[in-house]
This record gives C-alpha cells, structure tokens and sequence, in this order.
C-alpha cells in the first residue's frame, strides 16, 4: 500500500497575527527599557546636579516675580503658573541630550550590536524614548516637591497626576527622539551638544512656560503654536494647577509628533550606527 505525502504546513499556521507581533513588540520595548533604567541607578549624581537648575528658577525667578506682577496670570498665582512651565523645562533639558547617549554606545560599539539582533529598530527608538521620559519623571518629582515647599497649590487627584506624568513622558519621547535624529545629521558628541545647547533655550522661551500666549507678540504665538513643549506646559498647567486646558488637543499633539519622530528617528539610526 502506498503512503499519501504528508500535506504541506499551512502557511497561515506560520503567520502570526498582528496582536502577537504587537504584543512581542512591547515586550522588547520593555526589555530595552529596563536596560535603560538600569543605568539610572549610576546616574544619581547626574540627577541631582540637574535639580539645581529648575530649583534657581522656581526660588529666585518665580518668587521674584511673583512679588512684583510684572507678568499677568489673571487669578492664578505667578509661581503656580510658572511650576508646570519649569517642571516641562527639566524634562526637555534631560530628553534633548539623550542623543549624546547613543553616540557614546554607537562608539563603544554597542548600537552596532543592538541592530543586529531580532529587535526592531523602531523598538529600540521607542525604548530609549520611554526611558528618557522615566528619568523625567524622577526631575518633575523632585521638582513638584520644591514647588510644594514654596507654597504652589497642585492637585492630590491620582488621575490628574497620571494624566501630568503621561504628557510628561510623551514630551520627553519627543525631544529625545528628536536629540536621536540629530545625532544621525552631526554624528559627533561636541557638534550636538553646541547644537543642543543653542536650541534649548529658544524651545523653552518660545513656549507658554513663562508667560501667557495673549502677551506674546504674533510672530512669537506662532512659533508658539508650533512647539511641542507648548502644549506639554497647557496640559501640565490644567492638570496640575487647573487653570483652563484643551487637554484633547494638548494629547493629540503630543502623541503624534512622539510617534512621528520615533519613526523618523527609527530611519535614521543605522546612519548614525555608521557614523
């Protein structure tokens, strides 16, 4: 008797679904994010000296200002309007450096070795991303509690302060994503931190973090309207202090421009890995 040849493997048996591929992707993602935290723990100090900063501008500039109402914030106290603007303003300046990070990796050959394993690069971008905006909410903790201690009157509600930790993370994506993609144009450590230190400050002063948009002069408010960082302020100042906010648009904006430059960062990185 001959034997019937077994029938081919099904080909769709083989394919994974898309939830699965999904779901593999957010565990590397998380893997590569706990990669990331670890080198947390030996950048305490860093943390600390980056405290300094957002401390001076909420004790000497806030206070002072707050005294003379040189800036009007309508019934909301200065220093309550101002905590949220420099509390985004620690999370931009640890994120916009982070490109410095995977220079120094792809140096020591490290990135040339993450992008040889199974993981996506997208997943690598995006793990980098959330790290950075974790080791922001390590700064805006530290800074809330200064600005607790200076007398700023914030929410107790868990879902608001969720709501301030998300967009914190989302801005922080961004600009990290951003510091990538820059770093895959100059490929050198001293060019992108000139870069990052020129553009810093222009982000942080062309946002709603100081004063409100209706005094700005209109070319300023469209630069305005165009900065990420504007919006991670409103939806930080409506959470937080409660002061008006179009959180849907805030989030809205704040997620796309994330995943777009993740994307875009994601293209980048084998040329930054060539360097």
């Amino acid at each position: 008797m001959s034997v019937l040849p077994a029938a081919p493997p099904d080909a769709s048996a083989e394919r994974t679904s898309p939830l699965a591929e999904l779901a593999l992707l957010a565990r590397r993602i998380g893997a590569m994010c706990l990669v990331e935290l670890q080198k947390l723990r030996h950048d305490r100090t860093e943390l600390v000296t980056r405290t300094v900063q957002p401390a001076l501008w909420l004790v000497v500039f806030g206070t002072t200002f707050s005294r003379i109402h040189a800036i009007p914030t309508g019934s909301t106290p200065y220093l309550d309007f101002l905590a949220p603007g420099i509390l985004a303003q620690s999370a931009l300046f640890i994120a916009i450096f982070y490109g410095i990070q995977v220079i120094w990796e792809r140096d020591a050959g490290v990135l040339a070795k993450l992008l040889v394993t199974p993981t996506p690069r997208s997943a690598l971008v995006a793990s980098k991303a959330f790290a950075a905006g974790l080791r922001a909410l390590v700064q805006a903790l530290v800074v809330v509690v200064i600005a607790l201690l200076l007398g700023v009157g914030m929410t107790a509600n868990p879902l608001k302060l969720l709501g301030a930790a998300a967009a914190v993370v989302l801005g922080s994506a961004f600009f990290c994503c951003f510091s990538i993609t820059l770093a895959g144009l100059v490929l050198k450590r001293d060019r992108l931190m000139g870069i990052g230190q020129a553009i810093t400050m222009p982000l942080f002063f062309a946002s709603n973090a100081l004063y409100p948009v209706a005094i700005m002069p209109t070319w300023l408010q469209w630069i305005t309207y165009v900065n990420p960082l504007s919006y991670e302020v409103d939806a930080l100042r409506g959470l937080l202090i409660g002061t008006p906010a179009r959180l849907g648009l805030d989030f809205l904006v704040l997620a796309v421009a994330a995943a777009a430059m993740i994307t875009i960062a994601s293209a980048i990185l084998p040329r930054l890995a060539r360097g």
